[in-house]
């Protein structure tokens, strides 16, 4: 009661603020327009996002219904702002067509057809949600008498033809929400007799009381509904229902429907509520009830649910369903030769499913060939954190590994597939012959230079076509009508990022003896720079070693005007990751040729004040992927150590005016290295979490439970050494903060626990908002508390006494 009564004074007594107008400039500088690409290349749909909106939209109700927050207004998503000024761009020539909204409508999402010619807009209203259709001519159109319904999931797809839609709409005459009543029904309880552990990967914002479960089924029921955009005719598919998922087959004949079912859990997510699995004809009509799932409550700590998951359709068969079945429980822990088994069942689906493939590992993407029965499926290793990519033929029966690496490898990486859609779209790979087209990073000990490969499905060898040019950083978007050309976004450290058409040539070879294709360039877009004043900032990537000789690196920003060899307050921020073992724990991450800018309450902006900034600090956390957080405390002491040995070295950092933040982990982090360490003179902790007792069964990637690693989590968890943080500590976190590890009260405990052993400490609890921040107010007020901290705490502070002093 005392604590909730000081804070409630300090609101009372707080107001919003604002950084310097230098920052203020940058801040609300125009951002660079979101992006739709059409499958074919052709066209690119822009739209200027909704970056940052005032704090009473952030402020308006909602409800927080199974895992989602709900805008009782427009029956959407809370908090999601979308975008203004749609346009669209001709990839060949540039030609822009405008395209008209309404006043104080905002874009949220775009679907284009398969060629490229046309595309569905969800469209957001001040009281539902609309659709709209367009195409490349510029003609843009709402459908009458539609509101759109996304609470369990994406509301439009295009039916195989690419020439109607399926949608989930509001049910015509839903009517109002049930009111709340006077008083509860009655006590919230919970119940638990003889459970087995349960996953902590679950949401918050969930059901609480009997009102909600009401509120829920209102606001989650939809209606199917096939649309003509031609004609705007509308025809409804069964009844109004709780719909998560309904997907055509490739022919279009059936339809695949999830509708979920009570109970309606109040202790996860809908996407565990039970519910049935089922096969409509064409006209809407029950053909089969596939499966019937019950609640699923009692997940294992990463683990997966038990029966048919993950159903997809056959890219290549008229109508042939695959899932995957788990063959341990569901419990990544269990002793079992193989997890996953892969099954199929084909059209009428009456007989009994095949089994296709049996997996010793947990069974992640399945990307199917374009002819035949060839399928790529991802099996990850969880023990090893370890990919393995295998080649099936469903058809034939058979099944060989293509290649396998670690998960966390980087240099040797050799990308993802590309994908190409289908007529009827379904997405295959993108083939020439038995060669797979491929799309990486090209991570290197330089930074990440992006590139596109061939890589044969028989040899497994690779041919390179494309690879970013040294000096920018260049990445593929799209193929673009041909194989041997290619949308590429390009940009630098002072070139903004655009889009160019690229035409590849003849095989040569590149300077640095690399063989590539010959490519000419032409410009399609010109977006020019919204903040050129941040130009002068300096960036590069800068390698050193830990202590124990595992590499590391991190970004070191310079601020406009530095003078070579001044020691400079300075800002670490970091986000620590784990990894199995040394070498690709220090694989280096990111490009120094990105072009520079700032998003949110970002620690850059300590740039436009004077200081140095290391960014994307390495801060590795090594070990057995089942123990690994054992060394946490030290692993991050000795990242830390490094980090700021090796900036002093260089000749930037003031040894004495160093500060440290993070957010999320990385406030955990921060909270951390100040109760360990005496590297650093204040730190600012955002959205963290600070006592892993409270997340008995698992964190971050923590594999044990509280009760068989308790030293570990109390060793992570810094609320019980918060009498040795004895440097400055602010804390910010969002009131609503939707992430189950970082609730606010975690920052308020800490807050206390601090404050209350004599530290110096300040809790900004920011109304509104959640695991990041949005509102306007709140970012601009998060960057005048960041700067004034540090600036009354770093750069302003007075030089530590030495030993010597000290005698």
């Amino acid at each position: 009661m005392q604590t909730s009564f000081v804070l409630l004074l300090a609101a009372l007594t707080a107001s919003w603020q604002q950084p310097p107008p230098e920052v203020l400039e940058v801040l609300h500088a125009d951002d660079l327009p979101w992006v739709w690409t059409a499958p074919d290349g052709a066209h690119l749909l822009l739209a200027d996002g909704v970056i940052y909106p005032p704090l009473a939209e952030r402020a308006a109700p909602m409800h927080e219904l199974a895992g989602v927050r709900v805008d009782p207004t427009t029956g959407g998503f809370h908090g999601e702002w979308g975008a203004t000024g749609p346009r669209l761009v001709a990839v060949d020539g540039g030609r822009e067509i405008a395209l008209t909204l309404p006043e104080d409508t905002r874009l949220i999402d775009v679907s284009w057809t398969v060629d490229g010619q046309r595309f569905a807009a969800s469209v957001e209203y001040a009281d539902h949600i609309g659709l709209w259709v367009g195409d490349v001519s510029g003609a843009f159109a709402e459908i009458e008498d539609v509101a759109l319904n996304p609470v369990l999931g994406t509301p439009v797809r295009w039916l195989p033809d690419q020439q109607r839609l399926l949608i989930k709409r509001v049910p015509p005459g839903r009517g109002d929400a049930p009111p709340a009543p006077p008083i509860p029904a009655g006590p919230q309880i919970l119940d638990g007799a003889g459970e087995a552990a349960r996953s902590t990967y679950e949401a918050r914002n969930l059901l609480q009381t009997a009102h909600d479960e009401a509120l829920f089924v209102h606001f989650a029921t939809s209606q199917v509904t096939r649309v003509d955009p031609v004609t705007g005719k509308l025809n409804d598919l069964g009844g109004p229902d709780l719909y998560s998922w309904v997907s055509a087959s490739p022919d279009g004949r059936w339809l695949l429907v999830f509708r979920l079912a009570p109970p309606w859990s109040h202790e996860t997510g809908w996407w565990r509520f039970a519910h049935t699995i089922e096969l409509w004809n064409r006209k809407g009509k029950l053909s089969t009830t596939l499966a019937t799932l019950p609640l699923s409550d009692q997940v294992p700590p990463h683990g997966v649910t038990l029966g048919p998951r993950r159903f997809s359709w056959r890219a290549t068969a008229p109508a042939t369903l695959v899932w995957v079945e788990a063959l341990d429980g569901g419990d990544p822990s269990a002793e079992a030769d193989h997890r996953d088994k892969l099954m199929m069942l084909k059209a009428p689906f009456s007989g009994e499913a095949t089994e296709v493939f049996r997996a010793e590992h947990r069974i992640g993407a399945l990307r199917w060939g374009a002819e035949g029965g060839t399928l790529m499926l991802t099996e990850r290793e969880r023990v090893r954190r370890w990919r393995h990519e295998w080649l099936l033929d469903v058809d034939e029966g058979t099944a060989r590994r293509w290649f396998d690496l670690s998960e966390k490898e980087r240099y040797a990486n050799p990308g993802a597939p590309l994908m190409r859609p289908l007529d009827n779209g379904r997405w295959v790979l993108r083939q020439q012959g038995d060669r797979v087209y491929f799309r990486g990073s090209g991570a290197s000990p330089e930074g990440d230079r992006p590139f596109i490969d061939l890589k044969s499905m028989t040899t497994g060898d690779s041919e390179r076509l494309f690879r970013s040019d040294p000096a920018y950083y260049e990445r593929l978007v799209a193929f673009a009508g041909r194989e041997d050309r290619l949308l590429v976004r390009r940009e630098s450290e002072t070139e903004v990022p655009n889009y160019h058409l690229v035409t590849l040539g003849e095989t040569i070879e590149a300077p640095e003896g690399e063989a590539v294709r010959a490519r000419t360039m032409q410009p399609v877009t010109t977006f020019e720079d919204p903040a050129p004043q941040i130009r002068q900032i300096s960036k590069q990537i800068v390698t050193y070693e830990r202590a124990d000789g595992t590499p590391l690196s991190f970004h070191l920003y310079l601020p406009p005007g530095y003078q070579e060899g001044t020691p400079l307050p300075t800002v670490l921020y970091a986000y620590p990751l784990e990894y199995n073992d040394p070498s690709t724990a220090g694989q280096v991450r990111g490009s120094e040729h990105r072009f520079t800018r700032f998003w949110g309450p970002s620690h850059l902006y300590f740039l436009l004040q004077g200081y140095a900034v290391l960014d994307s600090t390495a801060m590795p956390v090594l070990g057995d992927p089942e123990t690994a957080f054992d060394s946490f405390v030290e692993d991050l002491v000795a990242d830390a150590e490094a980090a700021v040995a090796k900036a002093v070295e260089l000749g930037v950092t003031d040894p004495d005016r160093i500060g440290i933040t993070g957010h999320s982990h990385g406030g955990l982090m921060t909270a951390t290295l100040l109760a360990h360490s005496d590297l650093f003179r204040a730190g600012i902790a955002r959205s963290g979490g600070y006592n892993q007792t409270i997340r008995p069964f698992g964190f971050q990637t923590e594999r044990r439970t509280m009760y068989e690693a308790l030293e570990t989590y109390l060793q992570c968890s810094p609320i019980f050494v918060a009498d040795q943080i004895d440097e400055p500590l602010l804390l910010i976190h969002g009131a609503i903060d939707e992430n189950p590890g970082t609730i606010p009260y975690q920052s308020d405990r800490l807050f206390e626990a601090v404050r209350g052993t004599g530290g110096t400490t300040r809790l900004v609890m920011l109304p509104h908002e959640g695991h990041g921040y949005r509102a306007r107010e709140s970012v601009e007020h998060v960057l005048w508390e960041q700067l004034e901290w540090f600036d009354r705490y770093v750069k302003n502070a007075e030089p530590r006494e030495s030993a010597a002093d000290e005698e």
